[in-house]
């Protein structure tokens, strides 16, 4: 038997036991520590990736010769001019004078320059029904949604007096305006439902203000405090708004969990009887353990990212690690202190109509439901894992078959914008005249006549080789050596045939024209280019991602649970889970299995980056409950129980805890799978699902099953590895050894092979 007090050893329980003594001290070091953090990095602004390092391959190589040369490519609007009706034609005097109309319209706003005629610019369909006013807004590309309503409004006007024609805008700058009015209040409303959404939840699940509201402060304040960390970081690693976007859905979720954990172990043990002191010790060396293990797991899933070589994917990566190192330093630090100031008032703010609840495990009972389901579980553990393997894997089945690609406009947001119908006649009309490839001719000397000569034979061969049908457009810029080539692709708004259209010019056009001039550098971009090369480089940076988080993950289980077998198993169920996740997705959104229930009707693809991104996130937020479940299935075997008795414990003990987290965080993820993006809806969806899904087949039915059907084989460290760091140690600080019921014990007492 062991002292009833013995020295507590861990991080977390240190850490704990601090903060818990010098409360005021602890908070007070949080608070300056947030303050500090957003006024610095405030102070120090933040940098953002560049669009030339945004993708790899040859997109990046033309990106950085257009910056390198300090060429600003202005925001380009195309009127498009179209009969209603098969009768007129651009050559018809009605038409003409549409035309005229728009050009001198447009012209008036002041805000663009370079307008051109279709009639003088050949910019008139083959059946001669179609024509493109051309031209350019003022001032810097990215800024130019801002200053184009006039001009929106101004071609409103000429399309009023032309009731037999269709007269419509589309370009950059329209649709940057069309999409901001349009989705970014949906992104700020999700943004800012998420918090209402969660504190809600914990009110149900705490039935106390008090107790509700201190994850969610907590988790506010690690947000607020990354948020200034990033504009540091940010000088050495751009950042972006969509990792601001992760970053604040990762924050709330891993921040709220955490709180969660810590909140509901410290009232279980005064549930049970303890003292204030005691209760918090115990919930420092076991739950703040837990968070600590979680957390370390979770940066390392979100370390991953680093690994893509692609900035938007770093600065999420990092982003998220950041968040997650905050909460969990956060949630072992001050939120002891904060408990230990608040006491019973922590009971403050009882809501009305819901009765005050036990914590889980409070008599011993845990969750009632749970316990009828573990019942059945241990009951028969290898008909369970047969059935939750068996569904899960049916589940996941569809995966195999996903297709991954670039949203085109009208898969990413349907017919729910004008500008999308736009876009689709336009590519019909012009194929690939809304996204043409662009070549980046850099020569020594742009005018010299072998060069010249090679981009008149570069135009002449991509239209003859079937690539383009033209008209292929070069803009010179004599000062910096550099020319610009547009070539509509054909295939237009179809990514495979313009993807095969972009083949063309980059293995068969280039090399027999620009690639035979000495000192050209000719790299080809544009929308199709971008989609390619960026697919090229995120299918490159699967294997060491996947590679890295996996290893990583199973040496940190090892280390933390000193056992081979819940290593491998922890490693297992989270691929199963992730895999599962992947079939949803390709079911609803490939398949259109229910897509109507989402709105995700016509989408036909996942989007290219979701996997990965996926695969990253949730392998690291599964690992919350895992580690979560085993830490305290780990604890009742230390204490004495039996391996059956001590699964039975740990899973119907945190069955409440796991339960609120989990639809907190299905919760959150489902405010962005309402979202009007395919891209974001998806993302949602498969966040949401996942995490059910692990909640509730993976940790309720499947780990219990496994484990049972292992016994003894879960504690399992061969005799080669027990060299290996000992970081075991944060266990509860009390001694509380009743009778082994089976299972043999060890010079200490513990049981063996732990």
């Amino acid at each position: 038997m062991r002292n009833q007090e013995t020295r507590v050893r861990g991080i977390a329980a240190r850490a704990g036991g601090w903060s818990a003594r010098h409360r005021w001290a602890a908070v007070g070091i949080w608070v300056l520590f947030v303050v500090l953090a957003m006024g610095l990095g405030s102070a120090a602004g933040r940098v953002d990736v560049k669009d030339s390092d945004q993708m790899g391959g040859e997109t990046h190589t033309a990106a950085r010769i257009v910056e390198e040369a300090g060429i600003d490519e202005p925001a380009s609007e195309s009127v498009l001019v179209q009969a209603k009706s098969d009768g007129l034609k651009a050559t018809d005097a009605e038409f003409r004078a549409a035309v005229g109309a728009v050009v001198t319209a447009v012209e008036k706003t002041g805000k663009v320059t370079g307008v051109t005629s279709p009639y003088d610019a050949k910019t008139i369909s083959k059946d001669g029904r179609s024509a493109l006013v051309q031209f350019d807004m003022r001032g810097e590309a990215d800024t130019a949604g801002d200053r184009v309503e006039p001009v929106l409004k101004a071609v409103e006007g000429v399309q009023k007096e032309h009731a037999s024609l269709r007269i419509e805008e589309i370009g950059g700058a329209s649709m940057m305006k069309t999409f901001d009015d349009a989705f970014g209040d949906d992104f700020k409303k999700a943004e800012y439902s998420a918090v209402p959404v969660a504190l809600g939840i914990l009110l149900v699940a705490f039935g106390a203000l008090v107790a509700a509201l201190v994850p969610v402060a907590l988790a506010i304040t690690a947000i607020i405090a990354t948020m200034g960390l990033m504009g540091l970081v940010s000088h050495f690693q751009p950042m972006s708004e969509t990792a601001n976007s992760v970053m604040l859905l990762v924050g709330l979720a891993v921040g709220v969990d955490y709180c969660l954990f810590y909140l509901r172990r410290e009232r279980e043990e005064r549930a049970a009887g303890r003292d204030a002191q005691t209760a918090l010790r115990i919930a420092a060396a076991t739950s703040g353990r837990a968070i600590v293990v979680s957390g370390v797991t979770v940066c390392v899933a979100m370390a991953g990212m680093l690994f893509t070589g692609i900035a938007e994917f770093e600065a999420m990566g990092l982003a998220s690690l950041m968040v997650v190192a905050v909460a969990m330093v956060g949630s072992v630090t001050v939120l002891p202190a904060l408990l230990s100031l608040l006491g019973e008032r922590v009971e403050k703010g009882r809501v009305p109509f819901l009765r005050r609840r036990r914590p889980s495990g409070s008599t011993g009972e845990g969750s009632r439901f749970w316990t009828a389901v573990l019942k059945r579980v241990l009951a028969r553990p290898l008909l369970a894992a047969v059935v939750a393997v068996g569904a899960l894997l049916a589940v996941a089945a569809p995966a195999l078959g996903m297709k991954t690609q670039n949203l085109t406009l009208d898969q990413e947001f349907g017919d729910s914008l004008p500008i999308v119908q736009t876009y689709n006649r336009v590519n019909e009309a012009f194929p690939g005249g809304s996204d043409p490839a662009e070549v980046v001719v850099k020569a020594d000397d742009i005018n010299a006549p072998e060069v010249r000569a090679a981009l008149a034979d570069f135009r002449e061969r991509a239209i003859s080789s079937g690539a383009s049908r033209g008209p292929v457009e070069i803009t010179t810029h004599d000062e910096q050596n550099v020319a610009l080539v547009y070539v509509p692709l054909v295939g237009g708004s179809d990514q495979d045939k313009a993807g095969e259209s972009l083949d063309k010019l980059r293995d068969d056009v280039r090399p027999a024209t620009l690639g035979r001039v000495d000192g050209v550098e000719a790299p080809i971009t544009g929308q199709v280019a971008g989609n390619k090369d960026f697919n090229d480089q995120l299918v490159g940076s699967v294997l060491p991602v996947f590679a890295f988080v996996v290893v990583f993950a199973f040496l940190l289980m090892l280390l933390s649970f000193r056992s081979l077998t819940v290593a491998i198993t922890s490693i297992v169920l989270d691929l199963l889970s992730v895999g599962a996740a992947y079939g949803i997705l390709v079911a609803v959104f490939q398949h259109g299995w229910g897509a109507s229930l989402v709105g995700a009707e016509g989408v036909g693809a996942i989007i290219t980056w979701l996997p990965l991104f996926l695969f990253v996130i949730l392998f690291g937020l599964s690992m919350d409950y895992h580690v979560f479940v085993v830490s305290r299935i780990r604890e009742a075997r230390l204490r004495g129980r039996s391996t059956r008795d001590a699964i039975q414990h740990g899973v119907v003990t945190t069955a409440g805890v796991v339960t609120s987290a989990a639809v907190i965080m299905v919760a959150v993820f489902a405010i962005f799978g309402t979202l009007s993006m395919q891209s974001m809806k998806q993302m949602g969806v498969g966040l949401a699902a996942a995490v059910l899904i692990d909640a509730t087949i993976i940790r309720g039915v499947l780990l219990p099953a496994v484990m049972s059907l292992l016994g003894e084989r879960n504690w399992y460290l061969p005799k080669w590895l027990h060299r290996l760091p000992d970081l075991t140690h944060d266990e509860s600080p009390e001694a509380i050894a009743p009778t082994v019921r089976d299972g043999e014990r060890g010079e200490r007492g513990e049981p063996v092979g732990v």
